[in-house]
């Protein structure tokens, strides 16, 4: 639940949600129609805006893993959604060697480096994640601030192992379990599950280092003088 006049930051991860949280920073760390309940909620109670962050697949060849997207516009399906400009602006400001291009949001993650290499000729996007989306197009209905900023963790050269991709807990937090027993049928992915578990602690580390760099309000525009000087607090 948000904090009344709090930016809104939407992910999926339970280590994206503790890097989000600060001053000015109300988190919903949730899955597929959970998160469009959870929005409403945080929407009613008063909040400022609405920032898709954490981490994404990337989808540009050129991209690296812990490379950072600041988003121009969402895609999905044949919706295209625009941030706001004014908000992509300060991001861009405060993260130095941020890329400003589309990312596009679909319903189920994507391991495939063919489907990556698909998705990004058919859209242009430069990253893929599965919660910008529903963030979007709830902002839009409610002709709210958006802005979308995520940190690469696998490139569109990499094919994730099956056991990446074998689901969260409701609070965000990996399926250790699940994981193992995934390991356990097929022990031949452990090097991939290795490179990934790699990728993830970049990305992490440059999501946190941006999360510094953007300060209170994730950089949101919007704040009066006194809302400011709440946050500085």
């Amino acid at each position: 639940m948000s904090s009344k006049g709090d930016v809104v930051a939407v992910t999926s991860l339970a280590l994206e949600a503790r890097i989000a949280l600060g001053a000015g920073v109300s988190v919903v760390c949730k899955q597929a129609s959970q998160l469009v309940v959870a929005l409403e909620a945080a929407i009613e109670h008063g909040a400022s805006g609405i920032i898709s962050f954490g981490i994404a697949g990337g989808l540009a060849p050129d991209l690296v893993t812990g490379d950072c997207i600041v988003g121009t516009c969402v895609r999905t399906g044949q919706e295209f959604i625009p941030t706001d400009q004014m908000w992509a602006r300060r991001l861009l400001e405060a993260l130095p060697g941020a890329v400003h291009a589309d990312i596009v949001g679909v319903d189920v993650p994507i391991a495939s480096s063919l489907e990556k290499h698909r998705l990004h000729a058919q859209t242009g996007a430069a990253a893929v994640d599965t919660e910008s989306h529903i963030a979007a197009r709830i902002a839009a209905a409610h002709r709210m601030p958006f802005a979308a900023c995520r940190v690469v963790i696998d490139t569109a050269h990499c094919d994730l192992p099956p056991a990446a991709m074998v689901g969260l807990h409701h609070d965000g937090t990996p399926d250790v379990l699940a994981v193992f027993r995934s390991v356990v049928q097929q022990p031949s992915q452990l090097p991939a599950l290795l490179r990934t578990a790699l990728d993830a602690h970049v990305a992490g580390r440059a999501l946190r280092r941006g999360r510094q760099r953007l300060g209170a309000g994730l950089g949101f525009p919007y704040f009066s003088n006194l809302a400011l000087e709440r946050l500085a607090a």
